[in-house]
């Protein structure tokens, strides 16, 4: 519009003489811009002849830049002068009043619409961004937010925008309603669906708060539920959105068209099949005689592509056709299957590992460069990958390689998470004095997927010092080597016990040998020397027993057996698969100690549905002495705590001693568990935090076995890691059956701190 005005001037100007050769070109006005910059964007040239044609072309060539909000031409005898008034740059973007969205997510957004520093200042860009910001906005559900924009003139033909943002309230939805259903209950409906009306968990859910993308997820969660019952021609008919005068209630009305429920009258398969169409019929979950479900004809389509996947057709399809027939309300269905080319990978890129070694992951695959695609070595790859326990999400997708029909890459995007864990105290007590306590394990120390730990406390009561360490790949072929050097010391007389010291030292070595892919054998060496030190006042009874037969000190060999099969899909969160190790120590003959030990761990993860996971967990221990020698009360096994029996005390369950009514632990121990692990409401698919809910039964035994005295609880809790490293678990138990003198605790709570 400027541009043509200041033509029609020139043009009107341009009639009082006649057109000149231009001898010179001579720029004015300019501040910031370059006079090139000018003389680039003019198409006139020194030597051209002037015209009103060329004129208008040339201010339209200088307004096009975005430049400048003025342009004139003048004549100084054969000089032409251009005379320019530069747009003000941006010297600053301010944004106040967002608590909504972060103040530089905004400024992203509006740095998309134009709006930047140091760009040119344009009154219709600033308004573009404010529509962007408003639109991100009713996005979220507030509708009655309010811009406010400011340009501050500054020096040097500089402006400052602030743009001040009154958010308002969160439109909150007043009413859902769904017209046209026949078959299901609105309310059943309503179920489905994650918008709500306003109830006591909304202000946590904000399910009660009305998107745009929340509505279409919902509505897709309808089509899918009705598809799934054999509903093939659901349609969503309209869907109105309605908000109040005030902008602070919506009315959410759907229309639906349910149509007939269908059953498989038959399914055939075209295209190629490579001759397999015995092996895909078997893999169908869904075959002739059933009622219609989308989800299951989605999961017979996914089987048959990752059978093909499995013998290198990387990009196999499946396209099924229906046939209907309304009249009988059966649908045939035709699989149309195209394999594609065989395909072998060409190269596999890790992204995404900050600190974690590409080494680490890469000894993890079992899909390799230059080998034929398998997508069964793909997701074995991948859960071996996440049952290393280091990150939060593992994501293997297939890239093809242009112009190469028959390669593929495989990137391998890895989620990092924390994996250490370190524990810092300092104290004073009268009993301790200064008390200094440092613990530490790192899982995946330096990013090499070593486990380092170490421990120290020097507390009066309690002292500790010890230090471990395995390289999982002490061998290429995954055998890996432990060590372990540890002293801890238990001070009675300061915790009014008794008076008397117990010391345990001890160091190591264990070898870990694979021999498939889930299962694990270790074998391990271990020296250990118990001493008991007596104070003036004597020592408890169990302990003068201990002495008698064995003297102060004590020293053993021991030889370690261990297996573990570990099917599990993550080490992090598992939702499937089963975890179990067991541990066998046994001393050699002819020692002061003769004694073994076996411990057995099992859990169980069960599927129930996209987000919920029954666990079933149990850990079993036994000792017993031979050689006409007892078990040694070291060794003794606890129950009790928020790890073990929660709702009683932590190691608190079994026998007790008759003078201080201390708990001695046993020679055996059984401890099972149920838990039904979901989603925290509100929180969608994050896995950093999950609820449960559990029933647990336990207790600990000495010599005398009798699973009449275990003990049952249930509760409630939530386990959390949260994002600044704190690895977080809280427990509310009911103890169901206790006995006189238990200790129990309804509240627990674990932390733990890691990096």
């Amino acid at each position: 519009m400027l541009a043509g005005l200041a033509t029609l001037a020139w043009s009107a100007q341009a009639l009082a003489f006649s057109p000149f050769v231009i001898r010179d070109i001579r720029v004015q006005g300019l501040q910031r811009t370059e006079a090139g910059t000018v003389f680039g964007y003019l198409p006139i040239r020194v030597g051209d002849e002037f015209t009103p044609a060329r004129a208008s072309e040339a201010i339209k060539a200088l307004y096009a830049t975005g430049f400048f909000k003025d342009v004139q031409l003048a004549r100084d005898g054969e000089v032409l002068v251009v005379r320019v008034e530069e747009r003000p740059a941006i010297a600053s973007v301010d944004v106040s009043g967002s608590r909504e969205f972060d103040a530089e997510a905004l400024k992203k957004a509006m740095r998309q619409a134009g709006l930047a520093e140091a760009r040119i200042f344009d009154r219709s860009v600033l308004d573009r961004a404010e529509q962007e910001i408003r639109r991100q906005y009713l996005s979220r559900g507030k509708y009655s937010v309010k811009i406010t924009s400011a340009v501050t003139p500054l020096a040097r033909n500089r402006v400052a925008v602030s743009l001040a943002i009154d958010e308002g309230a969160s439109a909150r939805i007043a009413q859902i309603r769904i017209l046209g259903n026949k078959v299901f209950k609105e309310s059943e409906l309503l179920d489905q669906i994650k918008l709500t009306t306003p109830n006591w968990l909304s202000w946590y859910t904000k399910t009660d708060q009305y998107s745009r993308e929340k509505l279409a997820g919902d509505l897709e969660t309808l089509r899918s539920f009705y598809l799934n019952r054999g509903y093939l021609e659901f349609g969503i008919e309209s869907t109105q959105v309605s908000i109040d005068p005030d902008r602070e209630k919506v009315y959410v009305t759907l229309t639906i068209r349910e149509g007939e429920r269908y059953k498989v009258r038959d399914l055939k398969f075209g295209g190629n099949t490579l001759g397999r169409e015995e092996q895909f019929r078997k893999a169908l979950a869904l075959r002739p005689g059933d009622t219609f479900s989308g989800e299951k004809l989605t999961q017979s389509e996914k089987k048959i592509t990752d059978d093909l996947g499995a013998i290198g057709y990387a990009f196999a399809s499946v396209n099924p056709v229906p046939t209907i027939d309304r009249e009988k309300r059966e649908v045939d269905y035709t699989l149309n299957i195209d394999p594609g080319r065989r395909a072998y990978v060409r190269r596999i890129t890790i992204a995404g590992n900050q600190r974690t070694r590409d080494e680490v992951i890469r000894r993890e695959l079992r899909q390799f460069e230059g080998a034929w695609f398998d997508s069964d070595k793909i997701a074995l790859s991948r859960d071996r990958v996440e049952r290393l326990g280091y990150f939060q999400d593992v994501q293997i997708s297939n890239v093809p390689v242009p112009g190469v029909p028959d390669q593929v890459d495989l990137l391998v995007k890895v989620t990092e998470r924390p994996t250490g864990n370190m524990t810092f105290g300092a104290g004073y007590s009268t009993t301790d004095k200064l008390l200094l306590q440092v613990a530490l394990n790192e899982p995946n120390f330096l990013g090499t997927g070593n486990t380092f730990g170490v421990e120290v406390n020097t507390g009066q009561t309690q002292r500790t010092a010890s230090v471990s360490y395995v390289d999982p790949y002490f061998t290429n072929d995954g055998v890996s080597l432990g060590a372990d050097l540890y002293s801890r010391t238990f001070n009675a007389s300061n915790s009014g016990l008794g008076d008397y010291r117990i010391r345990s030292s001890g160091a190591g070595l264990r070898l870990g040998i694979p021999y498939t892919e889930l299962d694990r054998l270790s074998f391990g060496l271990v020296f250990e020397q118990n001493q008991i030190k007596p104070g003036t006042t004597g020592l408890p009874q169990r302990y003068i027993d201990y002495v008698n037969q064995f003297g102060t000190t004590s020293d053993a060999w021991l030889l370690t057996f261990g297996w573990s099969r570990d099917s599990r899909d993550s080490g992090y969160m598992p939702t499937r698969g089963r975890l179990q190790r067991f541990n066998f120590d046994v001393t050699f003959p002819g020692q002061d100690l003769s004694y073994y030990r076996a411990t057995y761990q099992h859990a169980w993860y069960i599927p129930v549905t996209k987000d919920y996971t029954w666990l079933l967990s149990a850990d079993l221990g036994y000792g017993r002495g031979f050689g006409g020698k007892p078990y040694p009360v070291f060794k003794n096994f606890y129950a009790g705590g928020i790890g073990s029996v929660r709702g009683f005390g932590s190691n608190s369950l079994g026998p007790r001693d008759v003078k201080d009514n201390s708990a001695l632990g046993g020679n055996a121990s059984f401890v099972a568990s149920t838990e039904l692990l979901f989603p925290l409401p509100g929180t969608g698919n994050d896995k950093t935090v999950r609820a449960f809910l559990f029933a647990d039964a336990g207790n600990v035994f000495d010599n005398h076995y009798d699973f009449g005295d275990l003990r049952y609880s249930a509760g409630i809790g939530i386990s959390w890691f949260a994002p600044i490293g704190a690895d977080i678990k809280l427990s509310l138990g009911y103890p169901l059956k206790r006995k006189p003198g238990d200790d129990t605790q309804r509240v627990q709570f674990q932390l733990g701190t890691s990096f």
